[in-house]
């Protein structure tokens, strides 16, 4: 049973597993477009096909860039252009690999940021459990 300051552990090992590894966040407009595509879609796209770990779009709710203008989701406002993060987190290696595919996307005012981090693991990675290695990933996904 587990109490509410006990943590539950029972489809987990006792000891994390961590791995170091690159944040990559990049800062794009909503309404930024790469032959009529949004940006934030074609880095996804790019991602993907490069067989990084994962990209997630997040989408602010009000911001700010190198024009100054406040952007905002609130109702007045009705901005197009809220600000859009790409967030992708893979081994250095993959990271600095994937810098060249993007940096056409990102040229007219996107923003590129890297961060060191650890990806925590618990249990049993989804890689692990599929028999998956590194180079070997479903494209098709």
């Amino acid at each position: 049973m587990t109490t509410p300051n006990t943590p539950n552990t029972s489809n987990t090992s006792s000891t994390p597993r961590t791995e170091r590894a690159l944040r990559l966040t990049v800062l794009v407009g909503e309404s930024d477009v790469w032959h009529h595509r949004p940006v934030f879609t074609e880095i996804v796209h790019r991602a993907h096909r490069a067989g990084l770990s994962g990209a997630s779009v997040l989408r602010g709710i009000e911001g700010f860039g190198a024009s100054s203008m406040i952007h905002t989701q609130r109702l007045l406002s009705l901005s197009e252009d809220l600000p859009v993060a790409v967030v992708i987190v893979d081994t250095e290696e993959r990271v600095r690999a994937f810098l060249p595919l993007i940096a056409e996307l990102v040229a007219d005012g996107g923003r590129v940021v890297l961060d060191e981090c650890e990806i925590v693991r618990f249990g049993t990675d989804d890689r692990e459990r599929t028999g998956e290695r590194d180079g070997e990933r479903d494209r098709d996904r």
